[in-house]
């Protein structure tokens, strides 16, 4: 028996029997604990011998609680605001998440009857759901939401008791520094959001407030809700931050804002938009240091991969990856140029904006108002000795022009367009004036691409509809041979993934092979609908049916597909 006799705590003989530490070295814990006093598990995890989170783990499969890593979970941040900060941070406790009505709070003690008995009395018939967590973590994620809240609420506050006057002072807001209320607010607004994952900030005048949205994993989620009269100082610090006329309330305006959060260097794309209560604002977040996604990671299934690799691995051609606003084209093309890049290819792309700064590779920022435009960048681009070419956008009949010819004088050329699908590509390029001919010969290969949520792996539930039920959701036999066979999911919700269902995103992809009936089809202009059946003919998957087959794989949800492929 351990010389410290029955005043060896009950904790001791769970870590050794869990194997986490050998007997000899818990009797060094003991004696550590004896000489220093605290408790054994504060011991154990300053002195390096068990890492919390582990500790945690064994903790709460003792007492039959469930453990939650916080930095795995989907926080919700609306009910940080029901436990007051003085009582979260004196018990080590904090709200992460709903279950029906009751509210999940992460525990760092689960003996702690004090702080459950205080949880319960706070929370009334709301009802409690303790889980636990690693006490570190509680404290980090205390500091990091409270202190949000608070600022931003105060911020905000501070900011509504300037007068009109103030608030429309164009001089004073456009020379605002960093610690006036406003812009404070607009501080903690973009950092929150970055810290959240978002893809993008909408910031909303309404009749009776000023609200804000962050969009995650492709779904906008309510923030925060702000006073009315600190609308026009709000958008007003944004267009100053991204370089907006400020007295131009009556027409949109894009801009551009470069900021660090964090330590990570973020640029926002900002539009306003003119509403019937003030200017709306929307900034795409764009985080420069992310590190460039590999193809497989994105969505690309063996056999599509196959198809697409052998295009971007010729010489000369054009590719496109085509989709709406948000698809995830940009990303494909940069993982592309990932794979292609090597010390003996000159690859130059022409960007608005550069997204992601990439080793090896010379990027040129669009810059209208100094003349240089997608067009003329890509002039002088042809002039300096090119391989590969990455037009970031093909807007107008002399880009798409020259993006053609570049490629028929042997240059790999990579780029974007705003088509619903691959088979309509072609005959959008003859509608922007590039000749069919043109266009029969150049274009190598399209692809066409979705994004949809990944299912949550942790609360996913097998699901087995029988045909007439894939049948009412609109899936014809044909679909579902193609796809299966495999196990769908259905998506239920839990706290990992704020009770969506859903954690992260993939890339639905359908890929049109430019062959030689396919070239006749488009110097025929024939229509999109018989283009699509030949290439169909010919093995192309159309986007339902790829993401019908990451349904099948476990990958996302049948509805989910639904949701983002007509």
């Amino acid at each position: 028996m351990n010389r410290l006799g029955s005043r060896r705590p009950r904790l001791a003989d769970l870590v050794v029997t869990s194997g986490l530490l050998t007997e000899d070295q818990m009797t060094e814990a003991l004696a550590v604990q004896a000489e220093k006093g605290g408790p054994l598990a504060r011991v154990l995890v300053t002195s390096g011998m068990v890492s919390e989170p582990d500790l945690a783990r064994l903790v709460s499969e003792t007492v039959g609680m469930a453990y939650v890593d916080l930095n795995d979970y989907a926080v919700d941040h609306s009910v940080t605001g029901l436990v007051p900060e003085s009582l979260a941070r004196r018990h080590h406790v904090l709200p992460i998440g709903r279950e029906g009505r009751a509210v999940v709070v992460a525990v760092s003690n689960p003996d702690d009857l004090v702080a459950l008995d205080d949880l319960r009395s706070l929370l009334g018939s709301q009802g409690l759901r303790p889980v636990l967590a690693a006490r570190s973590q509680i404290d980090d994620y205390i500091g990091r939401l409270y202190r949000f809240d608070q600022e931003a609420s105060a911020a905000a506050d501070s900011a509504a008791s300037m007068s009109e006057e103030e608030e429309d002072d164009l001089a004073a807001l456009a020379s605002a520094t960093g610690d006036q209320p406003i812009a404070k607010f607009v501080r903690l607004t973009i950092a929150q959001a970055v810290n959240l994952r978002a893809s993008d900030i909408h910031v909303e005048p309404g009749a009776e407030d000023l609200r804000i949205r962050y969009r995650i994993d492709g779904v906008l989620h309510e923030m925060m809700r702000a006073p009315r009269s600190i609308r026009n100082g709000v958008i007003s610090r944004i267009k100053v931050l991204s370089g907006l006329n400020i007295a131009e309330r009556r027409v949109p305006q894009d801009g551009r804002i470069t900021t660090i959060v964090n330590g990570r260097d973020i640029d926002l794309r900002v539009a306003t938009l003119p509403t019937v209560h003030g200017e709306k604002v929307v900034m795409r977040i764009l985080d420069k240091g992310q590190a460039i996604q590999d193809l497989e990671s994105l969505g690309f299934l063996p056999d599509i991969l196959a198809r697409y690799e052998r295009s971007y691995r010729k010489p000369y051609g054009t590719i496109l990856v085509t989709g709406p606003t948000g698809s995830g084209k940009s990303t494909t093309l940069y993982a592309t140029l990932n794979v292609i890049n090597g010390p003996d290819r000159n690859l130059i792309a022409v960007e608005d904006p550069v997204e992601y700064q990439m080793p090896g590779i010379s990027q040129i920022q669009v810059n209208p108002k100094a003349g240089l435009t997608f067009a003329s960048a890509l002039r002088s681009i042809l002039r300096a000795d090119p391989d590969v070419i990455l037009v970031g956008e093909i807007r107008d009949r002399e880009t798409a022009r020259m993006a053609v010819e570049a490629s028929l004088t042997g240059h790999l050329v990579l780029s974007t367009l705003h088509t619903n699908s691959a088979a309509e590509t072609p005959l959008r390029l003859v509608e922007m004036g590039v000749e069919p001919f043109l266009v029969s010969t150049a274009l190598d290969c399209v692809v066409a691409q979705r994004l949809a949520r990944r299912v949550c792996p942790k609360c996913a539930e097998p699901w087995d509809p029988s045909m007439a039920e894939l049948d009412a959701l609109g899936w014809s036999p044909a679909e579902i041979k193609q796809a299966g066979p495999g196990q769908l999911l259905r998506a239920v919700g839990c706290q990992a993934c704020a009770d969506t269902g859903y954690r992260g995103r993939l890339a639905l992809q359908e890929i049109l092979g430019v062959t030689e009936d396919i070239q006749r089809l488009i110097i025929a202009q024939a229509p999109s609908e018989e283009v699509k059946r030949i290439a169909m003919d010919q093995g192309m998957l159309p986007l339902r049916v790829d993401g019908l087959r990451k349904a099948f794989l476990g990958l996302t949800t049948v509805e989910e597909v639904l949701r983002v492929v007509s």
